[in-house]
């Protein structure tokens, strides 16, 4: 059954855009996924993408629409039908992370905007259970939500122009890892060895949105056994159903 009270509007020709109440929340996250897990399953229509974000769901259809209104009804109803549990399965994913000095290049910037030393950075990030809200900006870039606020810090005024792959980093209330190279504004803090986005697999993006992540402090040599298992496709990601 429907949770929360929605708005539906058109959007362009051949979309309608859905909308929750706008906030970061882990429980508004999992009624999108549900809600778009549904659109995906049962739609009568032919879709081209369900698009989701933090707090809300577009809906591209292959056709132009000619009657919203209908489209709209059936969506609503759509809503409100139970959830089928089987497509809802969720994992907890453990992803090593190095937060060695040579990668953590912003830990001395931010402790000390944030008046923490570098092991308190480290521990506050790497003991909390982050939810996956949704995948965007590069692709397998995951926007984590759970950050303590102890760690929050505003985006840098003046972005790298070339940020490490596999940086994990810290931007306002969220943190991420960049799958590849890119510019970005966030504060590094550290790298995981591990590949977030494989254009090859079955699945490129292991995680999808309301998974949950933990990361797991791991020193210099490790890193490097880890990426060496990475390279030679022998590692495998621990992960539990949650």
């Amino acid at each position: 059954m429907g949770v929360f009270r929605l708005t539906y509007k058109s959007y362009g020709k051949s979309a309608i855009l859905i909308e929750w109440p706008s906030r970061i929340d882990k429980k508004i996250c999992e009624d999108v996924i549900s809600f778009k897990n549904k659109i995906l399953k049962n739609s009568a229509k032919q879709i081209i993408q369900v698009i989701n974000t933090y707090s809300s769901l577009t809906i591209i259809y292959h056709s132009t629409i000619n009657i919203i209104y209908d489209d709209i009804l059936d969506l609503k109803s759509l809503y409100e039908q139970e959830v089928d549990e089987e497509i809802t399965k969720k994992y907890r994913w453990e992803i090593p992370v190095c937060y060695d000095a040579q990668f953590g290049i912003d830990l001395e910037e931010l402790g000390d905007e944030n008046e923490l030393t570098k092991s308190e950075i480290i521990e506050l990030h790497s003991s909390t259970i982050y939810t996956v809200y949704f995948i965007g900006f590069l692709p397998g870039f995951l926007y984590l939500g759970g950050l303590d606020q102890k760690l929050h810090i505003p985006r840098k005024s003046n972005p790298r122009l070339r940020v490490e792959k596999g940086s994990v980093a810290i931007g306002g209330a969220q943190t991420g890892i960049y799958p590849s190279i890119s510019a970005g504004g966030w504060y590094v803090i550290g790298n995981s060895p591990i590949s977030f986005f494989n254009v090859k697999a079955k699945e490129p993006c292991f995680a999808k949105a309301s998974d949950e992540i933990q990361f797991k402090s791991i020193g210099l040599s490790a890193y490097n056994n880890v990426q060496s298992e990475v390279e030679k496709g022998k590692y495998k990601l621990k992960k539990s159903e949650i």
